[in-house]
């Protein structure tokens, strides 16, 4: 099993049962649903479409948040460089006169001068002048202005709320319908993580936060640490701040990541081709094989899986690349030399990254009821698989996300007055065929937890010695 995950985003292309039990083959671990794309009726029969079809596979959805996108258009015009072309704050055209955003202030943040780029940076627009609702704006390059596609306007500071109306509606959604995850658009602050739990009422769905823009960059300490995974959307940030630091900005957030044990997913035209052609670039996979070493927990396909003509060849494409870079990414790893514990967390990390380095241990098992543990082992990557056992079913769905770890489930309450429940963990895997006889696998569990605990306890055993002591049987 591959350590980095692949989260792939289901559309029209792979909006079947077919469809999806074909990427789960390929190597799908996530199912992502865009919010900004479809009606929620579309997301709804989706998302039970996918409960139907695979179980165990966690539902992300991305809501729009503060995301300025173009309206549905009935009318989707071409343009050459030179051309006038109008965007409108007023949603009442379609996109034959005048392109609607779904930003109902855009035109009293821009200026005569201002630069606006939309489709990831595509396409270029600079602004004329700005009558009403109405932004007259020049075309930089040829091309065409579609449906729900990104605007961007960079260094321009616009009033936004915190939480919209919109928001709340797609929390609600998303709480009805069971998701796993939600996507956060252009969060910038630790406040704007908590606005969106409060909204979701405790741990589920679990929060991914979208760093897209230099607010993100400046705070994503404080957004890292609040937030439950991140998710580097290359696509805006590029447009947000500057292209030729992409590459340099993926690093920092995940080196930062790593001290938080934040899961992080990079985003964006990862096998962009792959959306027309079966085979990548070559740079595609040197960007995969990057991000990997970098130290991302997934990697996401976009339009490659929901439009694309080969959305199983891009996934199979993904987990091929992404297994040849582990293999080399595990030697780095064994040379790590690295032990300066920042805290009694980080000394816990330390000493079960030290056991597996230095005995002979096959598996390592998280008894974890919210994931605290197995994220914690994950973001230091072992060449052991990790087993995250919880008796909380979304809890252990949401483990898929995280590298080289398997989510288990079992009925057994969890003690705070007592270990007992550890050993009858153990004994569930070994009945599923989780661990066998032969391996040597290392514990991590929270003994005698009260509210704010972490892992605090690590043994070792012989499963085979476990059997005997314990007198499991068949």
């Amino acid at each position: 099993m591959s350590s980095t995950k692949i989260v792939a985003t289901i559309g029209p292309a792979t909006a079947t049962s077919a469809g999806i039990s074909g990427l789960v083959e390929a190597g799908m671990n996530i199912a992502r649903l865009n919010g900004s794309h479809a009606d929620l009726n579309w997301h709804a029969n989706t998302i039970a479409l996918i409960r139907a079809t695979v179980t165990n596979v966690p539902i992300l959805l991305d809501i729009p948040g503060k995301k300025i996108r173009t309206a549905q258009l009935a009318h989707e015009p071409k343009f050459k460089t030179g051309d006038e072309i109008i965007l409108t704050t007023d949603m009442d055209h379609d996109g034959s006169k005048k392109i609607p955003i779904n930003h109902p202030n855009l035109h009293k943040s821009l200026t005569e001068g201002a630069t606006i780029f939309a489709d990831d940076g595509t396409l270029r627009f600079t602004v004329l002048g700005i009558v009403g609702a109405d932004i007259f704006c020049r075309a930089e390059n040829d091309g065409q202005l579609r449906s729900s596609k990104g605007i961007n306007v960079p260094f321009i500071k616009l009033a936004d709320e915190l939480v919209t109306d919109r928001d709340r509606a797609m929390v609600a959604f998303a709480r009805a319908n069971g998701v796993d995850y939600i996507g956060i658009s252009f969060v910038e602050s630790a406040r704007h993580v908590k606005a969106i739990r409060n909204l979701t009422g405790g741990d589920w769905p679990r929060i991914v936060a979208k760093i897209e823009n230099q607010g993100g960059l400046d705070n994503m300490d404080e957004v890292l640490e609040a937030t439950d995974a991140a998710m580097i959307d290359r696509g805006d940030l590029s447009v947000e701040t500057n292209l030729e630091n992409l590459s340099i900005f993926q690093k920092k957030i995940m080196n930062r990541a790593r001290h938080y044990g934040c899961p992080v997913i990079v985003a964006t035209e990862i096998l962009h081709t792959m959306i027309e052609n079966p085979f990548p670039t070559k740079a595609e996979v040197s960007d995969i094989s990057n991000a990997v070493l970098d130290g991302c927990a997934a990697t996401m396909l976009s339009g490659e899986t929901a439009v694309g003509a080969h959305p199983f060849e891009a996934v199979q494409v993904m987990r091929n690349v992404v297994t040849a870079a582990e293999q080399y990414e595990q030697k780095v790893l064994d040379d790590d030399s690295d032990n300066s514990p920042l805290n009694g967390n980080h000394a816990m990390e330390d000493a079960a990254a030290l056991i597996c380095r230095s005995l002979p241990v096959t598996k390592i098992v998280a008894v974890t009821l919210t994931g605290y543990a197995a994220r914690m082992l994950a973001a230091r990557r072992p060449r052991q698989p990790i087993i995250a056992v919880s008796c909380d079913q979304m809890a252990v769905r949401s483990f898929n996300l995280l590298q080289g770890t398997e989510g288990f489930y079992v009925d057994v309450p969890f003690s705070t007055t007592s270990t007992d429940h550890i050993a009858l963990c153990l004994e569930a895997c070994w009945r599923a065929g989780k661990i066998d006889d032969d391996d040597l696998i290392l514990v991590a569990a929270v003994g005698y937890p009260r509210p704010g605990n972490t892992m605090n306890l690590l043994q070792t055993h012989y499963v085979s010695d476990l059997i005997f002591s314990m007198g499991w049987s068949q």
